[in-house]
């Protein structure tokens, strides 16, 4: 195997690391906002159901384990679609102080 064309290969990556990225889209940032939010949002779902029963009925029964993974893949949806439709605001505030700080 030459060495030539790995050789070349390794420089045109480290010159693509190199040259200057563009900046993120407002989508982009509007994106990974509404994600923040909904992490958040599903952790705060997660302590709610955690403070007052783990299990669909309310009742902390041998069924709670089999329904955990239900009811936790439940809370990620709830959150994401929460933040998708506005939430708490926390994504808006988050692209608001992103656009303000550039």
């Amino acid at each position: 195997m030459p060495i030539q064309p790995v050789l070349n290969a390794t420089v045109n990556q480290a010159a693509l690391l190199a040259a200057p990225q563009p900046k993120d889209t407002a989508s982009k940032i509007g994106k990974a906002a509404t994600d923040f939010e909904a992490l958040l949002l599903g952790q705060m779902l997660r302590s709610a159901r955690e403070a007052c029963g783990s299990s669909l009925t309310g009742d902390d029964d041998e069924d709670s384990e089999s329904n955990s993974s239900l009811v936790e893949l439940g809370e990620q949806q709830f959150a994401q679609v929460l933040a998708a439709n506005g939430g708490l605001g926390i994504a808006k505030m988050v692209v608001a102080g992103l656009k303000h700080a550039d």
